[in-house]
């Protein structure tokens, strides 16, 4: 019996990843922590209780948490302030980035080198250089960026692969879960536990507390359902900046793996994506928006967001490589299952904001 330790349990990621485990029958014993900071977290502590989870109320970013921790396995680190503005946007301080993203993953680090517990960190493709993403070549056509020809390391028409620069500046965010990466890696070196890293690009699903900044699948849709009106920000107004979507739930069977075969000769670090196929601009979202719940109010905007990039898109070709990985939740199944639940819950977005 494996006892796993999710952190950020009740945010949308985090009760994701947990509930496909519990059903997928394994010898699991299934843990999680979380503060409930997020607005919308709360309501997922009695289902997960319902199905015997045990979940402590507490918070990463507090020693004296961390030690009352019971002994387990592992921990796949969920928890983290997930904007790329968080720091800069006037929500949350810069050093509350820190604390979520930084100070609680050292706190799990020193809990795993007294334990030797493995960790697993969910990390992002924001850990990738925001000029470098910035200044990515593109052409627009069909409703949509296209990217051109480069020469930046890392680029192909595939999406963005590990080798990508990750220079600065890359957003107070990404630079938390960047650092966090590398005391992961030295910590794993050094005290002798095992660890893996997984980038993830944009994740997408039902039950998702979407905002502007973050969750934007999940944030679009409810919008168009409720008629809330939206912004093309940035790129001329166009709605032409690119995005791919993956479900939580398609991560399941590579932390299964991960978990089972610690001692796998794979990368530390991969990239986890939906890809190209699983890839859409806003104009696109949008027109799929209209076509299920009619016409919305929808403005460009000549505003520029700092940290904005045109397209991002994943290759996880290491990951499928390495550990015969890819996604099984196509985008139409993705968008239909969020439009679900928007019409399930028509005022999705006065609750979680």
């Amino acid at each position: 019996m494996h006892r796993i330790l999710i952190t950020g349990i009740c945010g949308f990621v985090g009760n994701c990843i947990s509930n496909e485990l519990l059903n997928l029958s394994l010898k699991l014993e299934i843990l999680g922590i979380d503060n409930l900071c997020r607005k919308g977290s709360e309501q997922n502590l009695k289902a997960l209780s319902n199905r015997d989870v045990s979940v402590i109320v507490g918070d990463i970013r507090s020693q004296s948490d961390i030690d009352n921790l019971p002994k387990v396995d592992w921990i796949i680190d969920c928890a983290a302030n997930p904007s790329v503005l968080a720091g800069i946007d006037g929500q949350v301080s810069s050093r509350q980035v820190m604390e979520h993203n930084l100070f609680g993953t050292i706190n799990l680090l020193e809990y795993c080198k007294r334990h030797k517990t493995g960790l697993i960190l969910l990390s992002t493709s924001r850990v990738y250089s925001s000029n470098e993403l910035a200044n990515i070549k593109v052409k627009n056509s069909n409703n949509r960026y296209h990217i051109e020809k480069s020469e930046i390391n890392g680029l192909s028409d595939l999406g963005i692969s590990e080798l990508f620069p990750t220079s600065s500046p890359v957003s107070l965010y990404g630079a938390s879960k960047l650092a966090s990466e590398q005391m992961i890696i030295e910590y794993g070196n050094s005290f002798d536990f095992p660890i893996w890293i997984n980038r993830c690009g944009v994740l997408a699903g039902a039950g998702q507390f979407g905002k502007a900044d973050q969750g934007i699948f999940s944030y679009w849709i409810h919008s168009y359902n409720e008629k809330s009106p939206l912004q093309y920000i940035g790129f001329g107004g166009t709605g032409y900046q690119v995005r791919d979507a993956m479900h939580p739930k398609d991560l399941v069977p590579l932390l299964i793996r991960q978990i089972f075969e610690p001692n796998w000769e794979a990368p530390k670090i991969i990239n986890l994506g939906g890809g190209i196929e699983n890839s859409l601009s806003l104009k696109e979202l949008s027109i799929w928006c209209g076509k299920r719940f009619g016409t919305n109010e929808v403005v460009p905007s000549l505003e520029e967001r700092p940290m904005d990039a045109p397209w991002i898109v994943m290759d996880s070709s290491a990951a499928h490589n390495a550990w015969d990985w890819g996604i099984k939740t196509n985008i139409e199944q993705i968008l239909d299952e969020i439009a679900v639940h928007a019409e399930k819950n028509p005022h999705w977005l006065s609750f979680v904001s």
